[in-house]
Order: structure tokens, then sequence, then C-alpha cells
């Protein structure tokens, strides 16, 4: 319209205005559309359905025993990071780590994560009520401004779960402060009771109290 009335500079400014914004979208929004294709290249919108189903025991011994764990580590004041994958897999993480393959015990946890251990350095993977690997390295949250509280784990925690639909354990080695990290939000200073309540509500489906695990791809 602006041409025909003969608004040249008008017409210009519209022209150029619309290729820079398709360029600045891109680059505005570049870190939630590179989620938005990961989460698409790691089954979040096209997932399988269920291929298993643990049992309502299984799982509520597997949330007793990651809270006796945690409770732990936080009394001896051992840092920990403990990641329990859900419907998004997390092969690509457990690579960087070294397989396990055990049951979930507190004392295999306590060993892992003891100072100096081979593997205290990184994250514990969970997939099912197993430790599937070891010294796991996770991507770091880019987010600005958290609180100078927080270190590597705690930021840790926050990457992986802006990525996945993982659910994550931190245990403060300085503190002995125990948080959940989930869908990026992170709940601080939490005790035993409250951790499994929080597990409870987020593993466990609450109309049909069947188990949220998932198959992965």
């Amino acid at each position: 319209i602006s041409g025909r009335v003969g608004l040249t500079t008008v017409d210009w400014i519209l022209s150029k205005a619309g290729i820079a914004l398709l360029v600045a979208v891109p680059v505005i929004f570049q870190p939630e559309l590179r989620r938005i294709l990961e989460q698409l290249g790691r089954g979040r919108f096209f997932s399988r359905p269920f291929t298993f189903l643990l049992r309502e025991e299984d799982v509520s011994r597997f949330i007793d025993e990651l809270g006796r764990t945690v409770e732990m580590l936080s009394q001896r004041r051992i840092g920990g990071l403990l990641v329990i994958e859900q419907q998004i897999g997390l092969r690509e993480y457990m690579e960087t780590g070294v397989p396990v393959d055990s049951i979930l015990s507190s004392e295999m946890v306590l060993n892992i994560f003891f100072p100096n251990s081979p593997l205290h350095d990184g994250a514990i993977i969970l997939r099912d009520d197993r430790i599937a690997a070891a010294s796991c390295y996770l991507p770091l949250t880019d987010r600005p401004f958290l609180s100078k509280e927080l270190g590597t784990r705690h930021r840790a925690a926050l990457g992986i779960t802006e990525d996945s639909d993982a659910v994550v354990l931190v245990v403060s080695e300085e503190s002995g402060s125990i948080s959940v990290a989930y869908e990026g939000k992170l709940t601080r200073h939490l005790e035993r009771k409250q951790i499994q309540e929080i597990l409870e509500e987020l593993l466990l489906q609450e109309e049909k109290r069947e188990p949220f695990f998932k198959p992965r791809r």
C-alpha cells in the first residue's frame, strides 16, 4: 500500500524490517528453539506406548530407598547428584559415565559418591529402579542470576531438567541440604518425608496410582 501511494521510504523501511524480524526471532529465541528440537529428537512429543510397568510396591520401595539414601548422604555431608530417567531417554548422558547396572541401595550410592572414589564426580542416572550409570556428566543451565549458594551440582540438576523430564535429587556437600529439581525448577532445603512425598507425586499417577516410569527411545 505504501508503495502505491508513493511512500517509498516507508515501503523500504517496512521491507527491511520484515527481513530483520526473520533474522531476529531465531536469534532471540535460540535457547527455546534448541530445547524444542532436542525434545523432539528424544521423543517428548512422539512417545511410544508402555512396554512395561513397575508394580506400585516396587516404585514405593524405590522411593523409600531414595529417601533413605539422600538422608544418609546429607548426614555425612557427602555431595550427591541422582537423576531419575523418565519418558525422555538419557542414553547420551549415560554414555559419558561408567555403566553400573546395579540395584539401587544406599550403600552402593554412598560408595560411589564417597570423596576421592573413582566414580564420585558427576551424576548417577537411575533407569527404572536400578543404577544404570555413574560418573555421568550433565549439561549446566545457562540461566543467569542464580543464587551464589548454588554450585555445579545444582546447575547440572537444573540443566538436565530443562532439557528432559527427569527428576533430580541433589545433596550439597557443604551444607548437607537436599534439593529436588524438575522441569527447570529447584526446591531446596527438604527433609526426607518431603522428598518422598514429592517423588510419589511425580513418579506415581494420582488417579490410578500406576507407575509413571515410561519407555525411552
